[in-house]
């Protein structure tokens, strides 16, 4: 093929114009790995309940980037110096900080592959990538991995007020149409500084801050901890499990090439070699929406339904609660299902299930937001403001789910 232009701009409908700063970044953004996020939902299976929610997690890398391109530019302007190496090093650890994302963006990491984050992955495709380019990502994976020596370029990519958060809490409102997600990215970064090698917000920003906190938690409970979404990854979650328990078996499922190996191989993190690497940097969100149109029409009750249920969107019925579900109540839904479908407790075990999810808006034991008063003083956010309580934000809330089919 012949050689193609490098790309100048990006038309985003968050930002506007988003440039791409330099040719190794473009080079980065062409590359098959990056290329393939085209085809993975930033919100998993959140579409299911806000139909607009079918951005992806190449819009949101590529956000990210334009946000920490306008932190560096203030942050240098307040006469932090940043070098230009620093720069693009941060430039492109920001922009693979989600490179290992499988399908779905999370379903992948409880199902198919065991004992494996999304943040191990994305560091592997880092370092092969870094070996294709001559060591030109030595400097983004130290930072990437906190081993660089200046603190404040890894809380930009990974810290309570990073960049990473900063978009995807402002694009995810935008596509979903959450309003109350909205933040103002701009107005924080405008406030950030640099105090003793730790990232702060000056004095000034508290209100904004204060709004991205409170923005952070309403979009947990009603977007990314809503309860028709979370039983629809856990059915995504469990459709992928009994197609690998299935074919481990013996049983014959269509599948993609790549699907299928990882079905038919159990993978852990010692067993990402660059082969399975590649395997994994081919699947994508289509490889499970084709797999299940298939899985469809099998003889298996429990693969049949399962995909029937997402398809279809004729989800189980969800039930939150403030405490535990006891195990007289799961085992009496768990009998309903066995008795109603002649299935064995295993079986029914993929109908009926229960768990918990919690919303921790704000952590005030580790990494906190900072703000530097006009006299120097650096002090803790929720310390610092009056207008709300965001001490109380900062409790842990558990709540807990219990899963079970309908009433026909």
């Amino acid at each position: 093929m012949g050689k193609r232009n490098s790309l100048k701009i990006v038309n985003d409908p968050i930002y506007g114009f988003i440039t791409i700063p330099g040719r190794l970044i473009f080079k980065l953004i062409e590359h098959p790995y990056f290329q393939r996020l085209r085809r993975v939902s930033q919100m998993g299976m959140s579409y299911i309940v806000y139909p607009g929610a079918h951005h992806t997690r190449f819009h949101h890398a590529l956000g990210a980037m334009f946000l920490m391109n306008k932190a560096v530019e203030v942050l240098i302007f307040k006469g932090i110096k940043i070098s230009e190496e620093e720069k693009e090093a941060l430039l492109i650890a920001i922009l693979l900080h989600d490179i290992g994302h499988g399908p779905f963006s999370h379903a992948m990491e409880h199902s198919i592959v065991e004992n494996i984050t999304h943040e191990e992955i994305s560091l592997l495709f880092m370092e092969a990538l870094n070996k294709e380019f001559n060591g030109s990502l030595t400097l983004a994976i130290a930072i990437f991995k906190n081993e660089y020596h200046r603190n404040f370029l890894h809380q930009l990519i990974s810290g309570q007020l990073d960049m990473d958060r900063l978009d995807y809490l402002r694009r995810d409102s935008f596509y979903t149409g959450v309003s109350e997600g909205s933040v103002n990215s701009e107005r924080l970064i405008a406030m950030l500084n640099v105090v003793d090698d730790s990232l702060v917000v000056e004095e000034k920003g508290i209100y904004s801050v204060e709004k991205f906190i409170v923005a952070r938690r309403l979009m947990y409970w009603q977007v990314y901890l809503h309860k028709t979404g979370i039983v629809a990854e856990q059915l995504l979650m469990r459709v992928l499990k009994r197609a690998k328990e299935l074919t481990q078996n013996g049983v014959s499922l269509k599948a993609s090439t790549d699907l299928d190996y990882f079905l038919n191989t159990s993978v852990e993190i010692t067993d990402f070699n660059d082969e399975v690497l590649r395997k994994f940097s081919k699947l994508d969100d289509y490889d499970i929406i084709g797999a299940m149109k298939s899985w469809q029409y099998h003889d298996d009750f429990v693969l049949r339904e399962l995909s029937l249920m997402l398809l279809n969107r004729d989800l189980l019925k969800v039930k939150l609660k403030k405490k535990k579900i006891s195990e007289v109540k799961i085992s009496a839904e768990k009998e309903k299902v066995m008795h109603q479908h002649n299935l064995s407790a295993h079986e029914a075990s993929y109908f009926v299930f229960t768990g918990s999810i919690s919303n921790q808006a704000y952590r005030m034991d580790k990494d906190t937001i900072n703000l530097v008063t006009k006299t120097g003083k650096v002090i803790d956010v929720a310390k610092a403001s009056d207008q709300l309580n965001l001490e109380a934000l900062s409790n842990e809330v558990v709540k807990y789910y219990l899963c079970y089919p309908k009433k026909n």
